[in-house]
């Protein structure tokens, strides 16, 4: 299959996140290598692939979690990264799950995410309302079930109204009316408000079901950028006659690409997808000149097969030498940091890093 990027705005002010030539590298491991994200405003966008592919840490460094080694950001139009940080607010993330004081109840962390951002408390159980959390406001978080955790997480990312939203792995662990419960919530927030989310997962059908556009990633690489549907090779024809060579010779007078696999029921000429009208008039053409046709067989491939055979090239798994020559070590003592097991943070600095992002204005 062939490798499709969608291609880069001159101004990046149109995306609500892009990326140009974004890695991250932990000692010789290239976590994140190249990546070119064109993320688009007011919608979900899915980040697709496989456990361990750089989704989470691509989430990170947007967030100022962990530091690229090299590359440009932009979020909600404004570089990110370094010393540039985005307004406060204006982002909210759920990264790794949902982190709070399980003794606490769902309104009181969220509380606790307003004040750290110095907003007041009283959008509190408003938001928890929005999340499908209403009643259970009072409620320990450690005795939320866990599709109440995954919303309790969402609403501390909520708190302050930001335009960009993070969530990563959000129905990871789910049962299967949990899912659609969060799922249900993550598509309305985007419809109804606005807000552009950015989801990543493993699973193509979850992604399927919530984001029209995708980028695949695998091995730190972004495979594919663009809609689902395009994800799909065309589909092609499988043409078995009587005489092959003939045949081809035809094909190629009429300017028609093809190509010949071989079998044990003599092999079929493999043609792309061509409108009805055109096969008949080729088969019309084919019988005319004696050549008898077996076989006329329309084939396209499925979502998952496509998906699997992108995962699986040969490009998901190379790295670019120079990508990896312009890696600095100096970043592995930090993303050791970041890789500790989640514990709270002292009482007044609990946002969990549901907010973290929100409170501390973006990537750094």
């Amino acid at each position: 299959m062939t490798i499709q990027y969608t291609a880069q705005p001159a101004d990046p002010a149109s995306s609500a996140v892009l990326t140009r030539g974004l890695v991250k590298r932990y000692g010789d491991f290239l976590a994140v290598n190249g990546l070119n994200l064109n993320v688009p405003a007011h919608g979900v966008y899915g980040l697709l692939g496989p456990n361990g592919a750089g989704k989470s840490t691509t989430m990170k460094l947007l967030l100022g979690l962990a530091s690229a080694t090299s590359g440009d950001m932009w979020m909600l139009g404004e570089k990110v990264g370094g010393r540039h940080r985005l307004q406060a607010g204006r982002v909210g993330s759920m990264i790794e799950g949902p982190s709070f004081y399980p003794g606490l109840s769902g309104l009181d962390n969220c509380r606790m995410v307003a004040d750290y951002l110095n907003l007041p408390g009283s959008t509190a159980p408003a938001i928890l309302r929005q999340v499908g959390l209403a009643g259970h406001e009072g409620k320990k978080a450690r005795d939320y079930s866990l599709g109440m955790k995954q919303r309790l997480g969402i609403a501390m990312a909520l708190i302050s109204q930001p335009e960009l939203l993070l969530l990563d792995e959000p129905t990871n662990g789910l049962d299967a009316e949990a899912v659609v419960e969060v799922r249900e919530m993550i598509m309305g927030l985007s419809r109804e408000r606005g807000i552009t989310v950015i989801i990543s997962s493993h699973i193509l059908s979850e992604i399927e079901k919530m984001a029209p556009v995708v980028g695949v990633i695998a091995a730190g690489r972004l495979l594919y950028q663009g809609s689902l549907d395009s994800l799909r090779e065309e589909g092609h024809i499988d043409l078995r006659v009587s005489d092959p060579k003939l045949a081809a010779a035809m094909l190629g007078s009429d300017r028609i690409d093809y190509r010949w696999l071989p079998g044990r029921d003599g092999g079929v000429l493999r043609l792309p997808e061509l409108p009805d009208q055109r096969i008949g008039t080729l088969i019309t053409q084919l019988v005319g000149q004696g050549v008898a046709v077996y076989r006329v067989a329309s084939e396209r491939k499925t979502l998952e097969q496509a998906f699997l055979e992108l995962i699986e090239s040969p490009q998901s798994r190379e790295p670019t030498p120079h990508q990896a020559q312009n890696a600095m070590d100096s970043d592995a003592a930090r993303a050791s940091a970041h890789a500790s097991p989640r514990r709270p943070l002292p009482i007044r600095q609990a946002a969990g890093r549901a907010a973290f992002a929100a409170a501390d204005g973006g990537a750094r």
